[in-house]
C-alpha cells in the first residue's frame, strides 16, 4: 500500500510545480518528448533508484530493525486475510509499473524499453521488500506475494502488447470499518493508518473501459464497469482472535461488488498538467452506486459506495 502514499505525493508535487513555476512552464515541462531525452530518460533512472533504495533502507531500519534476523525462508500466508493482502499486492504491482512506464514514455523512451524497465519496477520493488521478510524471523518470503507482484505486472504488459492500450485497471477505494476500534494496533489508529492496514475497508477493483470493447458504440469513452472484491469480519489474519473480540456470532465474509466507474485518462484534454492529474487519480475507483453480493449469494444495494 505504499503506492497510494506515493499517488499523492506525486499529485501535490505537481500542482505545486504549477504554482511555483506557471502553467505555461509546468505545461512544457510535462509534454512528453517525441524522441528519447537521454537527459530526462536519466533523470527518471535516479530518482526511481533513489526513491526505492531509500524506502527499502528506511523499511530495513525502522521496521524489520526491532526483529531478529534469520535465515532466509519462505512462509505459506495464502489463507490469511481472505487473500485481500496478495489482490493488494497485484494492485500495487500494476500501478507502480504503470507510472514507471509512463515516466519513461515522458523521457521519449521506446515502447520496448517502457515494459522492459518501467512495468517491471513494481515487480522489482515489492519482490525486494519479499526479500527483507524472508531474512525476518517475525515473517517469511511469500510465494503467494511474487505470484500477485507477476501478475499485476503481467496484466500491464499484456494488454500493452495485445491492445497498446489499457482496457482494465486495477482500482482501489476505502472506507472506515468498525472493527479497527478492537484491535488497533493490527488494524489502524488513525485513518491514514487503516487506510494501509484495514483490509475489511479496502475494496479492489478491475475497472474495464466499455468502449475500448466496443469501439463503435456510442458508449462514452471514459464510462467504466468495474468489478470488486472485498472481505469483512477480520481482527486477524487467520481469524484466531475473532470470537475473543467480536462473538461467535461475526463471521468472516466476502463480497463481490459491482459498480460504474470513470476512466479519467479517457477524458479528451490538451493540457499535459490535467492528463498528469488524471493518470494519478485514476489510480482510486470514484463513488458511485453499487451491487454487493456477500458471501455470493446476499444482495445488498449501495446509493455511494466508497
Amino acid at each position: 500500500m505504499l503506492y497510494i502514499k506515493s499517488n499523492f505525493l506525486l499529485l501535490f508535487l505537481v500542482l505545486g510545480l504549477q504554482t511555483s513555476f506557471g502553467q505555461s512552464a509546468v505545461e512544457t515541462f510535462l509534454t512528453p518528448a517525441d524522441t528519447l531525452n537521454v537527459k530526462r530518460k536519466n533523470k527518471v533512472i535516479f530518482t526511481e533508484g533513489i526513491l526505492a533504495s531509500g524506502t527499502l533502507v528506511g523499511l530495513n531500519q525502522l521496521w524489520y530493525a526491532d526483529y531478529p534476523k534469520s535465515k532466509f525462508h519462505f512462509i505459506n500466508d495464502n489463507a490469511e486475510w481472505l487473500q485481500m493482502d496478495k489482490v493488494g499486492h497485484f494492485y500495487s504491482s500494476y500501478q507502480l509499473g504503470r507510472l514507471s512506464a509512463e515516466m519513461l514514455q515522458w523521457s521519449g523512451a521506446s515502447k520496448k524499453d517502457q515494459l522492459i524497465y518501467g512495468s517491471g519496477l513494481g515487480f522489482v520493488f515489492l519482490s525486494a521488500v519479499e526479500v527483507l521478510d524472508g531474512f525476518s524471523s517475525e515473517w517469511g518470503a511469500s510465494t503467494g506475494d511474487i505470484i500477485a507482484n507477476a501478475s499485476g505486472t503481467a496484466l500491464y504488459v499484456s494488454q500493452e502488447l495485445l491492445w497498446d492500450e489499457q482496457r482494465i485497471i486495477p482500482k482501489f477505494s476505502f472506507h472506515t470499518s468498525q472493527y479497527a476500534k478492537y484491535r488497533p494496533n493490527i488494524l489502524g489508529h488513525s485513518f491514514t493508518e487503516q487506510l494501509l492496514k484495514d483490509y475489511n475497508g479496502q475494496t479492489y477493483w478491475l475497472s474495464v473501459n466499455l468502449h475500448s470493447f466496443l469501439k463503435d458504440s456510442k458508449i462514452p469513452k471514459w464510462l467504466n464497469l468495474a468489478v470488486g472484491y472485498g472481505a469483512d469480519g477480520m481482527i486477524s489474519g487467520n481469524g484466531e482472535n475473532n470470537d475473543l473480540f467480536l462473538g461467535s456470532n461475526m463471521a468472516r465474509t466476502r463480497q463481490l461488488y459491482f459498480s460504474f466507474d470513470v476512466d479519467l485518462t479517457k477524458i479528451e484534454t490538451n493540457s499535459h498538467l490535467l492528463k498528469t492529474v488524471f493518470s494519478v487519480l485514476n489510480t482510486l475507483k470514484i463513488p458511485a452506486p453499487t451491487m454487493e453480493i456477500k458471501q455470493f449469494n446476499q444482495f445488498k444495494f449501495h446509493y455511494i459506495y466508497f
